[in-house]
């Protein structure tokens, strides 16, 4: 059944402009008494029964709420360094179907792309489509949000800076020789949301490293094997899933 997604709440009745209106009647040819489903930006779902068209708008009315459990129990942030060529296409639509709820680009020293501020509007706006499309796919019941890119060392001291209680934050680190990502996760257990961040193709800096130790951000391990970007990003989001979340974990 087709899913889409409102920011708005829920109500008896809806009318939807748009490319989600356009799609319902130009591409997938809807017509009166098809049945779709909706989320609403607080994570509610409801059936709707369409029941109008115009050439800008669709019309519908509420079925039934609907019970969902697609979303994890706990909260998870992806700070991705940028990789190569279009490797964070590939990272936000596998982190989105994981379940990941923030996806935050960084530009960190080892990034080999740059982009200036039009350019990195434009990426963000492509890699929040990306995910929005992938949320739909794999039956989300809220979208992640891809933010701006971002410089490295400011987000990181923001991040320290701002850190709650209730989360935690490591480093996968190539270089770390004494803490794993299972045993970091195992100490971590009261938490309810958890900060993974992957460095870019040629890692984290010596300098950057050396930061994030002093603001006590843990360094971790992901295996003796050098993984690539996409491959950390996406083995990172899956660990913390299982080890918390809703993959088969506790």
């Amino acid at each position: 059944m087709r899913r889409i997604f409102i920011k708005a709440l829920l109500q008896e009745e809806l009318v939807i402009t748009g490319g989600d209106a356009h799609h319902l009647g130009r591409v997938m040819r809807a017509k009166a008494g098809d049945r779709i489903l909706v989320a609403d930006d607080q994570g509610k779902v409801g059936e709707y029964e369409l029941t109008g068209f115009t050439e800008s708008s669709v019309s519908m009315k509420l079925v039934q709420q609907v019970e969902e459990r697609t979303e994890s129990p706990v909260e998870i942030v992806l700070a991705q360094c940028l990789p190569k060529g279009d490797k964070l296409d590939l990272i936000v639509q596998k982190a989105t179907e994981l379940g990941v709820n923030v996806i935050v680009p960084l530009a960190s020293d080892n990034c080999v792309v740059r982009y200036d501020g039009k350019k990195a509007k434009a990426k963000q706006e492509k890699w929040q489509k990306i995910a929005d499309e992938a949320g739909k796919q794999c039956g989300r019941s809220r979208l992640p949000e891809v933010q701006q890119v971002q410089p490295f060392r400011q987000w990181l001291r923001e991040a320290a800076d701002g850190k709650r209680d209730d989360t935690a934050v490591c480093m996968c680190y190539e270089n770390e020789l004494q803490q794993g990502m299972k045993d970091f996760l195992q100490g971590q257990r009261a938490a309810k949301r958890f900060v993974a961040i992957i460095g870019p193709e040629g890692g984290f800096s010596l300098a950057e490293a050396a930061l994030a130790k002093e603001l006590g951000i843990a360094s971790v391990s992901l295996g003796t094997r050098i993984l690539r970007a996409e491959t950390a990003a996406i083995s990172a989001a899956a660990v913390i899933q299982y080890e918390n979340g809703d993959l088969g974990g506790r």
